[in-house]
């Protein structure tokens, strides 16, 4: 029978070497680098029965002790016991243990643990998690089981620890067992983990003074200028770093890869400029200007945001919420300069006296009505791309979030309402007067529907054809999936219908044989510069200001999507920045302000769009059209743009299909989405935002001023605390009320939480008049009682202990039986409550608040002034470091100490119901009782009572008292 103890040193290496026994007979060769092997064997078996040598572990918590004279080698059996000292045992070694399946670490001086004694072997000890030899108080039984067959090794030496190695059972079932045994303490009984925590009660007093936190360092506004300005430095470098932030252009280059981005940019670019083509005029009908001026909007912004956007993948140019939106300014603005000049415009005022206008019975519009329309597009679009540069400038692109989801489908469903509403009269061919302001939609389809005799049936019959294949090619081709995988790139329907209807209408002379109205001349080249965006600039700031946030909102949030996808950040400071430069820049050269296209941004993404290479691309050819091919699209008749306009709208229609699941989900948003629906549809466009944000906003101040509140009670077993409306089981602390305010407390609902805290738990005013009350009645019937009754003292004998009993720290409730006295006491931890009520300490959950203004510290010492007039103690638990602070600035802790703020609600309720301990009551404490009447009784008849201590059924402390009565 030997032990033999191996290492590899860690710094040596991987080195063959061999213990040889007292017989020579080699052992076998080494383990790898940091690995401990132990081996205790009995007639040639291994203890662990099998000739394999297994790791010995030790946890975390051992207690390492240093010996001397370690040798960096191997070292046979005698120098290793010589060279070592006792060291003490540690109790749950195995506890601490991870649930690693294998691997070794190296972490320290080197230890073998065989049994409740260790072995110190070099300089490294291994840790191998599920290989545990230790055998502790939790494995008695196994103990017992592997006694009677074990042997043991009592290797012992001068200085040296006993090795206590008992043979188990076969490895894998020890292995097992032991594994389950350490698991055991940790898991409840259907195997889930537990969590074992033992702390003591910490108030806020307690936690800052044992750990010392830090203050938060202090923004000097001096120092931030400082570090600010020091940044400003004028150097070639940091103007590199100014050019390559404003244009994410050049930055994305250089990491562009020809081969792999460049055909998908390829595909996309040609597939998106198809789309710009029909759409763009299409659009450009929509802000009451010719459509050629909707192919200047696809053309020179798509062109300047390539180099200065950070989105790689959205396809800006014309939208349908943002053209409709400067539509409806221009109609606004030229209808308030007609007014005072010879060019006629029908108001709604009008229709009741039958007036007509005679503009609004041709196509065609008068070069000096184009003027001051350009005047009022270019105006709008200047104001709104400097506001939104002075926001991308001053970093203030988060005004975006007061326009919700919700807000935003509402809205642009309403603006796809006004959108129908215009192109309606050309799928019928119906000329009607342009009407602005409220209502302008009830005003329009009663004039369309007085004159619908006149209807075209050749551009209905023409439109519903074109409507039923653009709808079957999108839903039916194009967005199904089985087919979309296997295109190279979607068909582009509204191109091949364009192309189709101009040559069918070219032919069939569709404008003269049949007054089709049509597109008419279209004029090649590029528009030259011009300042009609300074002339009407104070008629459309308010509107400007709609416009810019309505486009940075659409944008930005279907860049942030596309982004996400693809795993790269979109800057929204950065976009706020190139959607202004781009339409200031823009509006010189006669294009209207852009924004983000849903549907053409998802099909350059679809179709394999890498970077902005795709807009260079579209933009190329939109190049060709407006240089030559524009005027072929002379004949293109006016239905067909209106027909490929409302088949784009189904997507804005559908989303109403998403008010059931809102009216599920929050009341509220579902409220928020009818109301911006509603406002967009009946009033205007610019009047249905600014209403739909006024609702939004006090949506918001609502849920501030009138936020939820609860009382909290006790999962049975647990320190968690919840609602006892919503958790069935939770229920209140006796002697405790647990209040919860969810929301922070300031000026706006401090009355809130007064009437709430009042109404959930009591009103202290009200409480106080009926205390009075019930107080002069007591001291009356005392008074009268003192008058006919004799009193009974109760008084302590001579030979009580050095320390008092603290009678006025105890209350007592007194049972007296023949032989004996029961008191139960009642010490800080279980209080009495006050008359009238069943608890006697309120606790304020504050986790929910994120801040406090100063009127909010005055109504919590308000409301701590009252209930403390009628007995009830008020704490707070889990206050933010902020809150904190405006308690100390507002010398709060003059009115509730720190000692009374604690880091959790458990903490709180602990301390609530057991207080600070009180002194000791020592056992054979006697109590002398006489009787007030016995004055004049000379025998010696006090009655002695011993005292001692007991509890009850339900846990609570109790005195019991023995005595000779």
């Amino acid at each position: 029978m030997f032990l033999e103890l191996r290492r590899c040193s860690a710094t040596e290496g991987m080195e063959n070497r061999a213990f040889e026994n007292d017989n020579g007979e080699g052992l076998g060769e080494t383990k790898r680098d940091d690995e401990l092997t132990v081996e205790s064997e009995v007639q040639g078996q291994n203890v662990f029965g099998d000739s394999e040598p297994k790791n010995d572990v030790i946890g975390d918590n051992v207690e390492l002790v240093e010996s001397e004279n370690v040798d960096d080698g191997f070292q046979d059996d005698k120098s290793i016991v010589d060279n070592h000292r006792k060291i003490s045992p540690v109790e749950s070694v195995a506890s601490s243990l991870s649930d690693t399946d294998s691997g070794h670490e190296t972490t320290g001086e080197n230890y073998v643990k065989t049994g409740e004694n260790y072995v110190k072997t070099g300089e490294n000890y291994v840790k191998t998690p599920k290989r545990v030899k230790k055998v502790n108080a939790s494995c008695a039984d196994k103990i017992a089981e592997c006694e009677n067959s074990a042997s043991h090794v009592n290797h012992i030496a001068p200085d040296a620890v006993i090795l206590d190695v008992a043979i188990l059972k076969p490895k894998a079932q020890a292995q097992d067992e032991v594994y389950q045994l350490i698991r055991a303490d940790n898991l409840d009984r259907n195997g889930n983990p537990k969590l074992h925590v033992q702390r003591p009660v910490f108030n806020q007093h307690n936690l800052d003074e044992n750990y010392e936190p830090s203050k938060k360092p202090a923004v000097k506004v001096k120092e931030a200028l400082r570090k600010k300005v020091s940044k400003c430095v004028c150097s070639l470098g940091c103007f590199k770093g100014f050019l390559l932030n404003l244009f994410p252009f050049f930055p994305i280059m250089k990491s562009y890869n020809i081969r792999t981005d460049l055909p998908g940019d390829i595909v996309s670019g040609l597939t998106v400029g198809v789309m710009h083509i029909p759409q763009g005029m299409a659009y450009g009908m929509l802000t009451t200007l010719p459509p050629v001026y909707g192919l200047y909007m696809s053309f020179f912004p798509v062109l300047l945001y390539c180099f200065l956007g950070s989105s790689k993948h959205v396809s800006m140019g014309t939208f349908a919420v943002a053209t409709l939106m400067i539509g409806s300014t221009v109609s606004k603005g030229f209808s308030l300069v007609s007014q005072d000049s010879s060019i006629p415009i029908l108001t709604p005022n009008d229709t009741d006296k039958n007036t007509t206008n005679p503009l609004a019975n041709t196509d065609e519009m008068s070069d000096e009505e184009l003027d001051i329309r350009l005047q009022f597009a270019m105006s709008v679009s200047l104001v709104a791309g400097v506001i939104q540069l002075l926001m991308g400038i001053f970093r203030l692109g988060f005004v975006t979030v007061y326009l919700s989801d919700s807000l935003i489908a509402g809205f642009t469903t309403g603006a796809a309402c006004h959108v129908f509403t215009s192109q309606i009269k050309h799928i019928f061919a119906i000329k009607t007067a342009r009407y602005n302001g409220a209502l302008k939609l009830v005003y329009t389809y009663i004039d369309f529907f007085s004159k619908i005799a006149q209807t075209n049936y050749v551009t209905v019959l023409m439109s519903l054809v074109c409507i039923a294949i653009l709808y079957s090619v999108s839903t039916y081709i194009n967005q199904n999936p089985k087919l979309k995988a296997k295109m190279f790139m979607p068909v582009p329907i509204e191109l091949i219908v364009v192309v189709l209807a101009t040559v069918i209408s070219y032919f069939i002379k569709l404008e003269t044989k049949y007054s089709v109205p049509v597109v008419s001349d279209i004029p090649t080249g590029l528009p030259m510069p011009n300042l009609k965006n300074f002339s009407r600039i104070p008629d459309v700031i308010s509107d400007a200001i709609a416009l810019s946030i309505v486009i940075f909102a659409i944008s930005i949030s279907m860049g942030k999507l596309l982004a996400q996808k693809h795993d790269y950040e979109v800057n929204a400071d950065q976009e706020l920045v190139a959607y202004g430069i781009s339409t200031i820049i823009s509006s010189f050269l006669s294009s209207a302000a852009p924004s983000a296209s849903l549907s053409r941004s998802l099909v350059q993404e679809r179709v394999g769009g890498k970077t902005q290479v795709a807009g260079l691309i579209s933009c190329a050819l939109l190049l060709v059209v407006i240089l030559a091919i524009g005027p072929y699209f002379r004949t293109l008749p006016n239905c067909v743009l209106a027909s490929v306009i409302i088949v784009a709208l189904r997507g804005m229609f559908l989303q109403a299909l998403e008010l059931p699941k809102l009216w599920k989900v929050s009341i509220i948003d579902f409220a928020v989405w009818i109301v911006a629906f509603l406002t967009t549809v009946l009033l205007d466009v610019d009047l249905g935002l600014g209403c739909a944000v006024i609702f939004n906003i006090l949506t918001i101040v609502c849920r501030s001023q009138r936020p939820y509140a609860t009382l909290l009670g006790q999962i049975p077993g647990t320190d968690i605390y919840r609602d006892i409306r919503v958790f069935k089981k939770a229920k209140e602390v006796p002697g405790l009320k647990i209040f919860r305010f969810e929301h922070s407390l300031f000026f706006v609902n401090i009355e809130h939480f007064r009437s709430l805290l009042y109404k959930k738990i009591v009103n202290p005013r009200t409480l106080k008049i009926t205390q009075k009350k019930r107080a002069s009645k007591i001291a009356k019937a005392n008074k009268e009682a003192e008058l006919s009754k004799p009193q009974t003292q109760i008084v302590l004998s001579e030979n009580l202990p050095d320390m008092p009993v603290p009678m006025d720290s105890l209350d007592m409730e007194l049972h007296t039986s023949s032989n004996q006295i029961s008191v139960n006491m009642v010490s800080k931890s279980v209080r009495e409550c006050p008359p009238d009520l069943d608890f006697h300490t309120i606790i304020l959950d504050a986790s929910p608040w994120s801040f406090i203004d100063s009127m909010g510290v005055k109504v919590l010492v308000a409301v701590i002034g009252e209930f403390k007039a009628v007995g009830v103690k008020v704490m707070l638990a889990s206050c933010k470091a902020g809150i904190r602070k405006m308690f100390k600035k507002t010398d709060f802790y003059k009115t509730l100490d720190n000692t009374k703020i604690f880091v959790s609600v458990h903490d709180a309720v602990l301390r609530a119901q057991f207080g600070d301990e009180p002194p000791p009551i020592q056992n054979g404490l006697t109590l002398d009782h006489e009787d007030a009447n016995d004055e004049d009784d000379d025998s010696d008849t006090d009655s002695q009572i011993d005292i001692h201590y007991a509890d009850d059924d339900v846990g609570s402390r109790k005195l019991v008292v023995g005595s000779n009565l």
